[in-house]
């Protein structure tokens, strides 16, 4: 959280003219990263991994991640979450698409509108609005700098979360025939970081819901070493 909002108030203070591309790049390539981690803070807190053993705390600490986020409501998201969990791939997962087809836009679309209502977006662009105006002068180099550090971020984690933490493991079970499970995806830990915060590795996410999301890794290895055969004799 702390690297969030250093982030954003240095660069939404920047001078993009003096900065090459790949440095503009990399810069909302961080900013994307961390953006993408203040939602996986706000999950853990969805299943009480956050503040353990602290439900109120948690709870709150919660709250004002999602705010900071997106503006999204907490408590409905983790109704929501509870829902994905408790009857994934179902008619009843929120995170799921109604129906068959409309590929992979049509099921993004459903799974951002699941999630953002009207009222959040004014909040939204009110908040961006208000940091333009809090941190820079109102000039179109301030509304430039707020799209490439705050709007643009937002956009690129949630196809980041949509992509990696929904798409991919849950495809197999949208045909008509799919797999019971959810997959993981098969990279090495460090890629997995980089890739959404182990949140690819969601088979054991499902399996172990509690568990924060720097401790998927160690689930992952203890899953896939179980599953080796013994030694033959």
């Amino acid at each position: 959280m702390l690297s969030w909002l250093a982030t954003l108030l240095i660069f939404v203070n920047l001078d993009c003219r003096h900065l090459p591309w790949w440095g503009l790049s990399a810069a909302v390539l961080v900013r994307t990263e961390l953006q993408t981690g203040l939602f996986i803070v706000a999950h853990d807190a969805m299943h009480g991994a956050l503040w353990p053993g602290e439900r109120q705390h948690n709870d709150r600490l919660g709250a004002v991640v999602l705010l900071l986020y997106a503006a999204l409501p907490y408590q409905r998201c983790k109704t929501n979450h509870q829902r994905h969990h408790q009857a994934t791939a179902s008619e009843l997962d929120p995170d799921f698409p109604s129906g068959l087809t409309g590929g992979i836009l049509g099921w993004y679309r459903q799974f951002m509108a699941g999630y953002l209502t009207p009222a959040q977006m004014v909040g939204l662009v009110a908040g961006w609005a208000l940091l333009a105006a809090c941190f820079t002068p109102v000039t179109q180099a301030a509304w430039l700098n707020v799209l490439l550090f705050a709007t643009l971020p937002l956009l690129l984690s949630s196809l980041q979360l949509f992509v990696v933490g929904t798409y991919l493991p849950h495809r197999n079970q949208r045909e008509p025939e799919g797999r019971l499970h959810a997959d993981s995806l098969d990279l090495p830990p460090w890629l997995s970081l980089v890739a959404c915060f182990h949140f690819g590795y969601h088979c054991e996410h499902h399996d172990h819901p509690e568990l924060p999301w720097f401790a998927l890794p160690g689930a992952r290895s203890s899953a896939r070493a179980l599953a080796l055969p013994g030694p033959s004799r």
